[in-house]
């Protein structure tokens, strides 16, 4: 196990950071506290099938909480990274989710999280499987190592992507599907925000949430 309560984050070999200069504001939701953001990384892995999962970064982690950083730290390296395994795998194969793309530890730990209920969400509604993604996240033998990166385009909650609150009557679901849906179409240029199958999959667990 890695020791977490000295500083220094151990990035994932073999991927590109995102220069500081190039981060920005984490445009999403970021009701959550610096703590419970990164709880809910933990918590969502688990949720998603994974194990013995441990957050890595740049400051020092508390000894009773190691995948909590310590609070008034303000490392220069914001990066965070979620590294876990899977009940159903072999022991030694090892998994990582990494991010760097945002100002903060707060909004990285945030962004890991929910690319990650995304993804179960939409392994639960059938559009994909987590095998596959989990397959482009296992760690490599000796120093080698391949990551999924939450990085680029934001991963929103589904209430965000139709603009509705999260607790929305069905109606309002249905009727803000109904009105996106017809910029993200073909036959009007594309031109929405979301493709036709994000703003599905958002109805469809809006919809089987509120069942």
């Amino acid at each position: 196990m890695t020791d977490r309560t000295t500083a220094g984050i151990d990035w994932p070999a073999g991927f590109e950071r995102t220069p500081a200069d190039e981060r920005e504001p984490y445009p999403g939701d970021l009701s959550p506290t610096r703590k419970e953001s990164f709880q809910s990384v933990v918590e969502e892995l688990e949720r998603w099938g994974a194990t013995s999962v441990e957050i890595d970064t740049e400051s020092q982690h508390y000894a009773d909480r190691p995948n909590i950083p310590h609070q008034h730290d303000k490392p220069d390296d914001v990066g965070v990274v979620a590294r876990f395994r899977r009940e159903d795998e072999h022991a030694d194969e090892g998994y990582a989710i990494a991010c760097d793309r945002w100002e903060t530890q707060r909004e990285n730990a945030r962004a890991i999280a929910l690319y990650a209920r995304r993804m179960r969400l939409a392994e639960r509604c059938g559009v994909t499987t987590a095998n596959s993604t989990f397959a482009t996240a296992r760690l490599l033998p000796a120093d080698e190592e391949d990551a999924i990166v939450a990085t680029g385009r934001v991963e929103q909650e589904p209430h965000e992507v139709l603009g509705v609150s999260p607790d929305a009557p069905d109606a309002v679901v249905k009727g803000a599907f109904r009105e996106l849906v017809k910029d993200a179409h073909a036959d009007h240029g594309g031109n929405g925000e979301h493709t036709v199958s994000e703003l599905k999959s958002a109805r469809n667990t809006l919809l089987e949430e509120s069942q």
